[in-house]
């Protein structure tokens, strides 16, 4: 088997499916890349005991077809060191010798049986197909992510919730101490389904669909899921459980609202915040007429901040605090020029909304509020 490719292509593809591959494998083979040559195309795939990713490179001077994994080291970490330049990949199949030609010198070594590599399993009949626009996949997760939790007790919340039905899908994310709902009414299924994406595909998917300029589709059942790109292809495990009933969570009834510049609020919490105990990163809020004082404060080292910012402010006077890192958090993934903040009293969640949403879509994040001490 012989083929021809350019090294930086190769390198760039290899480094995108490269964040598959884990460290901690029982399996020496999937510490591998498997290339697959049929015709002109090099198929290349990366996995590991939940996930799967192929990547397809166009090579040049093909001769024979078959099947090689190799190791991931011995192909990135040359590469990464290589200016862009034809490689010639020389294989023999029966040794599975492995000679790499580039133009001033040669990488040899020894590679593993394709066959040994383990195989994409099928989904099964119930299958559910969802045709995505690249960007709107991509906002939902890039919207979401940030929200999900790391609790290992909890595996249902580390993950984004897809809350499919026959009118529109929602992207759901929460830690439980805060919460982001996205809804977009461009996408819909033939029937009411969902699905909790796990935190790497996700961010495997972050990783390829900024570049992506055909629609993406992701067919799915019960616990399994394929991701089709133009020139990826993702497998994934889903998270098992069932996701909590989020809507419960999202208070109806918010009669205080305060509308503002979203910039002004981000970093005047950023600066705010600097001064907040590590351990609680608690920012207090005093909301009036037509200001929000802003205060923080570390008893142990003696520090304090306080900040106004102006605001349209309808209801009752109120003192009301939040975690700064989450609020930050928020507000930096919200894209709209202002925002409203929607309360009802200083012990329930406030709801932070965009006041211009995006064509066809709904964004809503809530957070829970901290106790205060005066």
């Amino acid at each position: 088997m012989k083929f021809v490719v350019s090294s930086a292509l190769l390198s760039s593809h290899l480094l995108n499916i490269s964040r598959v591959i884990s460290t901690k494998s029982t399996l020496p083979i999937l510490e591998c890349f498997l290339l697959e040559l049929k015709g002109n195309k090099l198929t290349i795939t990366a996995a590991d005991s939940e996930i799967r990713m192929e990547t397809f490179v166009e090579v040049a001077d093909h001769e024979g077809e078959g099947s090689l994994a190799i190791n991931a080291n011995n192909l990135l970490d040359p590469l990464r060191e290589l200016p862009d330049q034809p490689l010639t990949f020389d294989i023999n199949d029966e040794t599975l010798e492995v000679y790499i030609y580039f133009h001033n010198g040669k990488y040899n070594f020894i590679g593993l049986k394709g066959e040994d590599y383990p195989r994409p399993r099928e989904l099964n009949e119930t299958a559910l197909s969802l045709t995505f626009d690249s960007q709107i996949l991509l906002s939902g997760i890039n919207r979401t992510i940030f929200a999900t939790g790391t609790d290992e007790l909890r595996p249902v919340m580390n993950g984004i919730f897809f809350d499919i039905t026959t009118d529109d899908i929602t992207f759901v994310a929460s830690d439980g101490h805060k919460l982001v709902k996205v809804t977009s009414t461009d996408v819909k299924g033939d029937r009411d389904a969902s699905f909790i994406l796990p935190k790497k595909p996700a961010n495997l998917l972050r990783s390829v669909l900024p570049r992506e300029e055909n629609e993406v589709v992701v067919t799915f059942d019960e616990n399994y899921a394929i991701v089709k790109l133009s020139k990826y292809n993702l497998f994934c495990r889903f998270v098992e459980g069932k996701y909590p009933n989020y809507n419960s969570v999202i208070p109806e009834s918010n009669p205080n609202k305060a509308t503002l510049d979203r910039l002004d609020f981000l970093n005047a919490i950023k600066r705010v915040s600097v001064f907040s105990n590590p351990s609680s990163s608690l920012v207090k809020m005093e909301l009036s007429e037509d200001k929000i004082l802003l205060s923080a404060q570390d008893i142990d080292y003696l520090t304090a901040a306080e900040e106004t910012i102006t605001c349209q402010y309808s209801g009752t006077a109120m003192k009301i605090g939040f975690q700064g890192s989450f609020l930050a958090d928020i507000l930096s993934n919200i894209p709209s020029l202002d925002v409203t903040l929607e309360l009802s009293d200083p012990s329930r969640a406030g709801i932070i909304l965009p006041v211009e949403n995006e064509e066809n879509e709904e964004m809503l994040s809530l957070i829970m509020p901290m106790m205060l001490n005066d």
